[in-house]
């Protein structure tokens, strides 16, 4: 995801982008579908939440789905460019490793309905914008490789890892934080369990001898 997301399938056109009833909108849709679920939400619901007509609805998306899709692209770019930023900022890989987890858990906290959509929905109902899940998945991927393979470069990290199997552990491990935090009904701080994550990522289970 080095190369971000205002490209290509990212993009997002710039005048529907500054529209504040687009993303009124978007904000709209992120509740309902987080209270009732994509398959039982209505556009009319979507509209009533946003405070606008039904039909101003259709200025600006295609349909429900639409709505999705437009919502992961609109939302992706906005935590993505986060990402990004905190891996910028100096220090070792374990200090920006440490960073990506906490931003990470920080932005769904902070939007529980997003949390909801992305974690729960997208998770079970795989055909909605299949392929923008999985390019949503690889670029973040990505960014734990160039953090991984900067460990490998510094010595912190083994050399001798498997780069594609520990970004997808990463990567897993923090879905399910983010999981059961939902699953818990957000009782607790999900951002606490930033530091003994990437702790476990980085020592491991195992006691050494």
């Amino acid at each position: 995801m080095l190369y971000f997301v205002c490209r290509g399938r990212f993009a997002i056109n710039t005048k529907r982008k500054n529209s504040d009833k687009y993303q009124r909108i978007l904000e709209a849709a992120s509740k309902v579908f987080a209270e009732q679920g994509y398959y039982s939400s209505t556009v009319s619901q979507i509209a009533k939440e946003a405070g606008v007509a039904d039909g101003t609805i259709y200025l600006y998306f295609k349909n429900k789905e639409d709505i999705l899709v437009q919502f992961y692209k609109y939302k992706t770019r906005q935590i993505f460019e986060g990402f990004r930023a905190e891996v910028k900022k100096p220090g070792s890989a374990v200090d920006k490793l440490r960073r990506l987890v906490r931003r990470h858990l920080q932005e769904f906290q902070n939007d529980r309905n997003m949390a909801i959509v992305y974690q729960a929905e997208t998770h079970q109902n795989r055909r909605l914008g299949d392929e923008l899940i999985k390019e949503m998945a690889k670029m973040y991927r990505d960014i734990i490789s160039e953090v991984v393979e900067l460990g490998q470069e510094e010595g912190s990290m083994r050399r001798n890892l498997y780069v594609s199997l520990v970004k997808r552990m990463i990567n897993g491990a923090v879905d399910e934080v983010i999981n059961s935090w939902i699953h818990s009904g957000g009782k607790y701080d999900l951002i606490s369990m930033a530091d003994p994550l990437v702790d476990l990522f980085i020592n491991g289970i195992g006691r050494k001898s």
